[in-house]
Parts: structure tokens; sequence; C-alpha cells
């Protein structure tokens, strides 16, 4: 392309490219009139940036401020060894830069109706900041060795049914810089790997009924940070390893009917989720590694799934009934989620929330059993509370000491063998009926009648059953020990 074919705001960007200077088509209002003025062609942009002219001893860029862009941008495949910096600018057509090699490429604060760069391969930074772009964004398998900044960017995806932003197999080795990012449809993260961390703070994520988040095995070197971050539809995390922090304070996630946070089969350092409204939605962390837990007891939905869920710390610290629903919201009876809480609270040396915990899992699996299995649990409930209340069977046995001995004291049975029985003793005599095993001679001695005898009956199978309870009681207790 020769000189003499352009436009006079395409000489300049010509002239300028030389040695990298920057042409401002800005009149005072990036928004203003985008007449030929301040419009060059993307073939002109094309021939600079494949085959522009240089000068020795100076370093050539496509540096441009406030142009429209007519025409199709297209560097499918191409290596480019200069920087490009197109901001402000207002693209006519999608730019295309899939498969190619760049070494920076800067679009802050543009228009663009679109992005196509899957696979592209960038040696610096990918700057997108302030964009508003109304058509997909295509960087899936894009490799970028600095950092994506999508930082206040607008995305809105349009009606082909492609994520708004397709970042999967994205491949950063900086951090993901989105925050204050509002998109409008998926954001697809499957199998991305971001070195750094990902910010997404402030971020208002929009795709009701569907994925807003879809990152299924995203990896990420430090940080996820998601404060005050607003969702609407799903964010899936499944199979995400986090090392650092998901830090979710103060967000609203919201998938009415739907699973609003899905972060199962994950591998985190910490998780906080607290304050700010409760999820509308089902929380899944199903099968999780978590190292620390920060979980507010209200920022829980009304549904969650907790299967295999694992977590050394859970904080803050806080009354054991307002943990308790969390455990009771899952479908499913699971075991391993009270053993779980359990543990969390014995490691701060709350034994006795510890031990409650306990006794609401033993009633949940009450639950689950049938009928002569409820009622044999209600006996062990109500008598020695599974064995972690055991003041209450020495409560029971000296309610029925005091009736039997107050009974037998105003009646004495008739003795078997009177010139063979012991001295009466009605203390010894219920003790006798009440302990199974204890014998103190006074039982096979005394023969009761009537209604004196079916309290000695009663008292016998009382025994037994306190007796049944407190060592299955003693039994469990040991064996968690």
């Amino acid at each position: 392309m020769e000189i003499n074919d352009l436009t006079p705001a395409e000489r300049r960007v010509w002239r300028a490219f030389v040695t990298g200077a920057t042409v401002d088509f800005r009149d005072g209002d990036a928004d203003g009139d985008w007449g030929p003025e301040r419009s060059v062609r993307a073939k002109v942009l094309r021939a600079l940036l494949l085959n522009g002219p240089a000068e020795p001893g100076e370093v050539p860029a496509l540096k441009l401020l406030g142009a429209r862009i007519t025409g199709e941008l297209d560097l499918r495949y191409a290596t480019v060894e200069q920087v490009i910096r197109l901001n402000y600018c207002r693209f006519d057509r999608t730019p295309r830069l899939a498969g190619a090699q760049l070494q920076y490429l800067n679009l802050r604060d543009s228009v663009l109706p679109g992005l196509a760069a899957a696979r592209a391969r960038i040696d610096g930074s990918l700057r997108l900041t302030r964009c508003r772009i109304a058509g997909p964004v295509r960087l899936g398998g894009t490799q970028i060795a600095g950092a994506l900044f999508l930082d206040h960017a607008e995305v809105t995806g349009d009606d082909s049914g492609l994520p708004a932003l397709a970042l999967n197999q994205l491949s950063v080795d900086d951090d993901l810089c989105a925050a204050g990012l509002k998109a409008r449809g998926m954001i697809r993260l499957d199998g991305a790997r971001i070195a750094g961390s990902v910010d997404l703070q402030d971020a208002d994520l929009s795709h009701p009924g569907a994925n807003a988040v879809q990152a299924e095995t995203l990896e990420v070197g430090a940080n996820l940070l998601a404060r005050r971050l607003r969702a609407t539809g799903r964010i899936d995390l499944r199979g995400a390893r986090v090392p650092g922090r998901i830090d979710l304070l103060d967000c609203a996630l919201s998938n009415h009917g739907g699973t609003a946070l899905r972060a199962s089969s994950c591998v985190i350092g910490e998780l906080w989720l607290r304050r700010g409204e409760p999820i509308d939605g089902m929380l899944n962390l199903r099968a999780t590694e978590i190292g620390q837990l920060n979980l507010a007891p209200e920022k829980l939905p009304d549904q969650v799934r907790l299967l295999d869920l694992t977590y050394t710390f859970l904080t803050p610290h806080a009354p054991v009934e307002s943990r308790l629903p969390m455990l009771d919201r899952d479908d499913t009876f699971n075991p391993h989620a009270y053993e779980q809480l359990t543990a969390s609270y014995r490691r701060t040396g709350d034994d006795t929330s510890a031990r409650l915990v306990q006794l609401a899992k033993q009633r949940r699996h009450r639950r689950t059993l049938p009928w002569y299995g409820r009622l044999w649990g209600h006996v062990q409930d109500t008598t020695v509370g599974y064995g972690f209340r055991p003041l209450r069977a020495g409560i029971w046995l000296l309610s029925l000491l005091a009736v039997g001995t107050l009974t037998f004291t105003l009646h004495h049975p008739a003795p078997l063998k009177p010139a063979e029985s012991p001295h009466f003793s009605p203390v010894f005599y219920t003790l006798d009926l009440l302990l199974p095993i204890i014998s103190f001679g006074q039982e096979g001695a005394f023969a009761p009648t009537g209604v004196y005898q079916t309290l000695s009956y009663v008292l016998i199978v009382t025994g037994w059953i306190l007796a049944t309870t407190v060592v299955t009681g003693v039994t469990r207790t040991v064996s968690r020990q």
C-alpha cells in the first residue's frame, strides 16, 4: 500500500507508526463525531502491522486514540512484532485475531461488536479495560504472558447461544483483573489456568436460569476475589483449584429454584462466605477440601449439599444451635458432615457443643430407621440422650429407687423361706431389681404379689433398658476417643 492511497487521517497514522508516536483523533470528546477526519480503514492498520515502514534506530508501534476503525481488522495467524494500542476507538466490525502472535494489545475504552482472538498468543498483556463489547469475546485457548484486564468492561452476549466471554482453556501468566466487570451472558472459564489471582470484585454478572460463570477445573495460582459480586444465575466451580482464598464477602448470589453456587470436588485454601443477604438458591460443596471455611450461618440458603465436604477450621465460632440447621438442610443424611462439625468444635476446646452435634447426628439418623428402630432410638434419647447426657440415667435411677424404696417400705414382700431369709431392706431390694448384674441377695429371697409384683417387673425391665443405653453411650464415647 502506498502513502498516496491514504486519506489525510490515515497518513497521520502511517507517519506516526515509524517512531511509535501516538495519534489522538479526539477533539475533547471521545464520543463526538465519527466522521472521515477520524476514520481509519482496518486494511491500512493491517498493512502497517505486517509490512509497515521502518527507520534505523526507531521502534515502530501502532498507537491510536479516538479513531473509527472501518472494515474488518483481520490478523488471523499473523505474527505482529509491534505494540498495538487502540484506545477510545470504535470498531465497525469484530477484530479477527485467532491464532495470531502479538506482542501487546491494548483496546482500553473502545467500543467493539465483539472480539475473536481464540488460540492467540500475546507476549505481553491484553487490556480491555472499560471496553463496551456488544457481542461475544472469544479467547478460548489463548496464551497471555502478562495479565488480562477486563476491569469495568461491559460485555453483552448475542442470541447465538455462545458465551459472552469464552475464556475456556485460557492461560494467563499473571492476573485476570475483572473488577467491576458487567457481563450479560455466560462467562466460560472451563480448564483455564490463571497463574496469579482472579479479581471479580464489584462485578455484575447476569445469565438468569443458566450458568453466569462456568469454570469447571479452573486453576488459580493465588486467590479468587469476588467481594460485593452480584451474580444472577449459577456459578459453577466444580473441580476448581484455588490454593489461596475464594473471597465472597458481601456477595449477592441468586439462582432461584436452582443451584446458586456449585463448588463441588474443589480444593480450596480458604472460602469466605459472610455478610450480605442469604444465598438465593442451592449451595453445593460436595466432596470439596477446604483449609478454612469462613462461613456465617445467616448466609446459608434453604438447601445445601455437603456430602464428603472436609474442612480443617470453621470460623467464626458460632453457637451450635446456629450451625446445626446447615446440616439439616441437606436432603440426605450425611454422618460425615456431623463428624466434621464435631471435630471443628473440639479443635476450639468446645466439648459441650461437640457432644450436642453428636446428639443431633443420632436424632437425624433415627429418622432413617424403621419404626422399631425409631422407637428404640426414642428410648435411648429420652433416657440418656444417646449416651451424651449420662446424668439423665442417674436421675432416672434415683427416681425409680425412691419410688421402689417408698413402696416396699410401706408394704414388705413376703419372704420365700422365712427361716433363711435375710433382713428385708427396701433400698437394697429396689437396687436388686434395678441393677441387672449386681446382686444384694434381696430379690431372690422375697416374693411380692399383686400390684407390687407388677412394680417389680417394671423396675427390672427399666433397669435393663437403662443399663443397655448407658453401656451403648459409654461404648460410643470410648470409640470416638
